[in-house]
């Protein structure tokens, strides 16, 4: 199948992780269901209730729609999206998206709306896109990936979201406890751009989603559109500085802080301890253990992603 020549006719295969999102998981499903039914449209779906399944069950997607000429279709929280695109990006198919999570960086930065019955109808009207993907050591990103400080604050904030729900409010709480606590320092060993740089950081993230970057004020995002990924940390800080940093985020000025660095890049290489040590990296919101050294890089096949034409976009922010 040529990606970027749909007919409208190609059956969806719609990976739905039921544990995902705010939504009720039946609720979202019988949405999903009865706009593709009143449209005429082919689909099968294909729920998934534990996260350690998803990858199985995206790649049996992606060998369905290869098989009836169809679309791959996520459906849940950031995690959820990358986990099918790690199966999607490579094999030609389009991809398509029906954001189901907290924040939904990825969805938002192309105008997909959070509403599923918005997005159902939006993906029916969609057109395949090339979007660029990072990659660490074979695994795929959409939004960001990091080390440190900042997978123990998704940890955290996993854990407060099944005690008090799923919201904006919940995460941002979550946060503020999590920093209160003493933190370890990282020792880098940073290859990038012909030169080699070591410092010591609390967390180190490399992101892939413009909106993101925007929305913190890292100036470095124009490098997204150049082919490149940005990575981002801070110096060693105390509690109050990480404060300070978080609150210079939400006014979209933390690349204006003394203790942050930011820079964009073709290819970073992240030395910690010796070659071989498994360390804890977050891949959009999901835990991995990963050996270093990292390896950083843009993908080298984009993901072809199904994007409604503008008048059918929501707000990005």
């Amino acid at each position: 199948m040529n990606p970027t020549q749909l007919s409208g006719q190609e059956p969806f295969f719609i990976v739905l992780n039921t544990g995902s999102g705010r939504d009720d998981a039946q609720d979202v499903q019988a949405t999903i269901q009865r706009v593709l039914d009143e449209a005429g449209r082919r689909y099968e779906l294909m729920p998934v209730d534990e996260g350690a399944k998803l990858p199985a069950v995206a790649q049996q997607a992606v060998t369905r729609a290869r098989e009836q000429g169809g679309i791959v279709v996520a459906a849940g929280g950031d995690g959820t999206l990358s986990a099918v695109a790690q199966a999607v990006i490579g094999s030609g198919l389009p991809f398509g998206i029906l954001p189901q999570g907290t924040f939904n960086y990825f969805g938002r930065t192309y105008g997909i709306a959070q509403d599923t019955e918005l997005a159902t109808r939006c993906l029916l009207a969609a057109q395949p896109e090339p979007v660029q993907v990072g990659v660490v050591n074979g695994r795929t990103f959409l939004i960001n990936a990091s080390l440190g400080l900042y997978p123990q604050l998704l940890a955290d904030r996993e854990a407060y979201k099944q005690r008090y729900g799923r919201s904006r409010l919940v995460a941002v709480w979550s946060a503020l406890v999590t920093l209160a606590r003493a933190h370890r320092q990282l020792s880098l060993v940073l290859e990038y751009e012909g030169q080699t740089r070591k410092l010591r950081t609390p967390t180190i993230v490399v992101g892939n989603n413009a909106l993101q970057l925007e929305q913190i004020g890292i100036p470095e995002v124009d490098d997204l559109n150049r082919g490149k990924l940005v990575a981002m940390g801070s110096k060693p800080i105390g509690t109050w500085g990480l404060y300070g940093l978080v609150l210079r985020g939400w006014l979209s000025r933390l690349g204006e802080a003394e203790h942050v660095f930011s820079f964009g890049f073709e290819k970073l290489t992240v030395r910690v301890g010796r070659p071989g040590r498994r360390v804890k990296v977050a891949l959009d919101g999901e835990i991995f253990w990963i050996d270093t050294p990292l390896e950083f890089n843009v993908a080298e096949q984009p993901l072809h992603l199904l994007v409604p034409p503008p008048s059918m976009q929501a707000e990005r922010a």
